[in-house]
């Protein structure tokens, strides 16, 4: 089990988790910005076949693209999943218009290229995008928030469960979906990620759920809160 105060509520309805460090590590194939622990969570039917995180056809998605007001989770609240204080908050960073295979992998290999990114340009990976100090050399981060959504300012303090933003597609997103991470510092550029368990959620098992206490999801698991 983890320290407590790497240990985290989780906010989310039916979801998925397709990069996590429940599964493998680093969870992103990089240790770069912090990631190593990092989680992607998204909505998706598992009802359909591929289990996909939107409402048209895959081949659709494939040729055309898809409006991010047909996937599941875009414009969904995210709250704090502990209290602190925000130390670094950005906003109106661009949002493509649509989830589309071909411009998303161009813009993640194009990101692929940045190996010196500074500071002031991380939201070409991150778009828009939150940090909160929870304790010394413990911060989170959650990542391609929706354009227009973070709801909060640099030194606010902020609690359990406060809304922070909106799920979004901005930045190095290849579906509208939340990014979080701790990790040791507030500068993503050089921050080193540190593991986080889920204090309680629930995984669906032969036919019923199950609740799982201090936790960390794999990319297999139906999960919610």
């Amino acid at each position: 089990m983890l320290p407590k105060t790497l240990q985290s509520n989780v906010r989310c309805k039916m979801s998925d988790a397709p990069n996590t460090p429940g599964t493998r590590v680093p969870s992103h194939g990089t240790n770069r910005f912090g990631t190593r622990y990092a989680y992607d969570f998204l909505q998706v039917d598992w009802t359909r076949r591929g289990h996909p995180n939107y409402r048209v056809h895959w081949l659709s998605y494939l040729l055309f693209g898809v409006s991010l007001s047909k996937c599941y989770c875009w414009g969904k609240d995210i709250y704090a999943p502990c209290s602190g204080t925000v130390v670094d908050a950005k906003d109106f960073y661009k949002e493509r218009r649509r989830a589309f295979f071909l411009s998303d992998i161009f813009i993640a290999l194009k990101s692929a290229h940045f190996f010196r990114l500074r500071r002031d340009s991380i939201q070409s990976v991150t778009g828009n995008y939150i940090i909160i100090k929870y304790d010394d050399h413990i911060y989170a981060a959650f990542a391609h928030l929706k354009y227009g959504s973070v709801k909060v300012r640099i030194g606010q303090k902020v609690k359990k469960g406060d809304l922070l933003g909106c799920i979004g597609h901005s930045g190095n997103s290849f579906f509208p979906h939340l990014h979080f991470q701790l990790m040791d510092s507030d500068d993503m550029c050089s921050a080193k990620g540190i593991p986080c368990a889920f204090a309680n959620y629930e995984v669906f098992k032969n036919g019923e759920w199950e609740t799982i206490t201090n936790g960390i999801p794999t990319d297999k698991d139906r999960i919610r809160f």
